[in-house]
């Protein structure tokens, strides 16, 4: 395994190619849930959550199940002349991944925690139609990311979106006491900031790994 590669993935996903403000997937819950501290690290720890074990899932499902590959589960089980080509079905089997997943952290959150669980509010079951989390899984398919690389890809990429979040949340608490001119109070303003930190994270982009 090489550890080098690993930390280049893990710097390019948090810093470099950021979800949010690189790639720009899953902008709903980064402004809708930045609002406050205690939501954003919430919604971040629930989106590495997801990240983490949908890159996991949808890997092995991708590989096992999907590929045209003689390690196919069905190839094995039904013996079947040739490999069965499934890739076609990938997006809505990555979705219900998801989904499940998405469901399990739901039940946890409102067990474990019902004032976070009610702070999060709409945003909590939309993590299920993030386009972050499906485009994690789709692009350890494009990088051609073997196992490992793709769970530290997922994690990494949540950790990054959990960094922009909790960046935003700060800025917007102290926003809540400036003197702001009341046309950009709210969503505007937290626009304008999204867009100056994109900016700010370009500067990672010279970065020579």
């Amino acid at each position: 395994m090489d550890l080098n590669h690993l930390f280049v993935i893990t710097i390019s996903a948090i810093f470099i190619n950021n979800f949010v403000l690189n790639r720009f997937l899953g902008i709903c819950p980064y402004i809708g849930v930045s609002k406050n501290m205690d939501s954003a690290v919430g919604m971040g720890m629930a989106v590495v959550f997801v990240m983490t074990l949908a890159s996991m899932v949808t890997w092995l499902i991708y590989d096992f199940m999907l590929k045209p590959t003689t390690s196919n589960i069905f190839y094995i089980i039904f013996s079947a002349k040739e490999p069965p080509d499934l890739t076609y079905l990938k997006t809505i089997a990555f979705i219900l991944v998801i989904a499940s997943l998405v469901q399990f952290v739901e039940m946890v959150v409102q067990k474990v925690s019902p004032t976070l669980y009610k702070s999060l509010g709409i945003y909590l079951p939309l993590i299920t139609t993030n386009c972050a989390i499906l485009g994690v899984a789709f692009l350890n398919l494009d990088e051609n990311f073997n196992f490992i690389e793709s769970i530290v890809n997922g994690f990494a990429a949540g950790v990054g979106f959990t960094l922009a979040l909790v960046l935003m949340a700060g800025i917007r608490e102290r926003l809540e006491l400036a003197p702001i001119p009341k046309p950009l109070r709210g969503v505007p303003i937290a626009f304008l900031m999204a867009g100056l930190m994109a900016i700010a994270f370009l500067g990672f982009s010279g970065l020579k790994l």
